[in-house]
C-alpha cells in the first residue's frame, strides 16, 4: 500500500503533466472567449452611441433613417418625428418593429404619437368638412389610443386623447353610420344636425 504522501505527490505529477499538455489549449480558449466578448461589447456600445445620435438628431428636426432593426429609444424618436410630419404609413412600419423589441412604456409611447397623427389628421380634415374622409381616421386614431392603454392603462394623455376621439364621434353622428354604397337619409334631419347650426327651420 502507497504511503498517503506519496499518492499525493505522484497526483500531484500528474496534474503537471495534464497542464502541461493542454494549458496552449485553455490558453486559447480563454483568448478566443475574451475576444468574442470584447467584441460584442463594442457592437453594442458601437449602438448605443448611434442610437443615442439619431435620437438626438431627430429632436432636432433633422431626418435621419432608422433602420427597423435599430434600438428601441431610436424607434420611437424617428415614429415621433415622422408622426409630427404626419408621414402615418411609415410611422406605422416602424410601430410594428417596436412592437417586436420595445419596452411597454416605449411601445406605449409609440402607439400614442401614430394615435396623434391620426387624429391631428382627422381634425385638419373635419375642418375642412370632409366629414366620410376624416371617420376612418378617427377610428384608427382610437384604436392605437386603446392600444397604447392596453399597454400603459395609467397612460393619462392617451386616456384624453382618447376621450377626445370618442366625443368626436358623439358630435359628428355621421362617424356612427355604416358604409356601405348608398346612405338613407332620413329627410328631418337633412341639415338641423350639423354641428353649429341651430336646430328648427331655417
Amino acid at each position: 500500500m502507497m504511503p498517503i504522501a506519496e499518492r499525493i505527490a505522484v497526483g500531484r505529477d500528474k496534474m503537471r503533466a495534464l497542464w502541461r499538455q493542454t494549458r496552449s489549449s485553455i490558453l486559447v480558449a480563454l483568448c478566443l472567449a475574451l475576444t468574442m466578448a470584447t467584441a460584442a461589447s463594442l457592437i453594442d456600445w458601437r449602438g448605443a452611441v448611434d442610437a443615442n445620435d439619431a435620437v438626438e438628431s431627430l429632436r432636432q428636426g433633422r431626418d435621419v433613417a432608422v433602420d427597423v432593426n435599430a434600438r428601441p429609444e431610436a424607434l420611437v424618436a424617428r415614429i415621433a418625428f415622422l408622426s409630427a410630419r404626419s408621414d402615418i404609413d411609415r410611422a406605422r412600419a416602424l410601430i410594428e418593429a417596436l412592437d417586436r423589441s420595445g419596452s411597454i412604456e416605449l411601445r406605449a409611447r409609440g402607439h400614442y404619437l401614430l394615435a396623434n397623427a391620426l387624429l391631428r389628421k382627422a381634425l385638419d380634415q373635419i375642418q375642412r368638412s370632409e366629414l366620410e374622409a376624416a371617420n376612418p381616421f378617427v377610428n384608427l386614431a382610437k384604436r392605437e389610443y386603446r392600444r397604447a392603454l392596453q399597454l400603459a392603462p395609467e397612460y393619462w394623455d392617451a386616456k384624453y386623447n382618447l376621450d377626445v376621439a370618442a366625443r368626436l364621434v358623439r358630435d359628428f353622428r355621421d362617424f356612427e353610420r355604416k358604409s356601405g354604397d348608398e346612405l338613407s337619409a332620413d329627410p328631418k334631419k337633412l341639415w338641423t344636425d350639423i354641428p353649429g347650426k341651430p336646430k328648427g327651420l331655417p
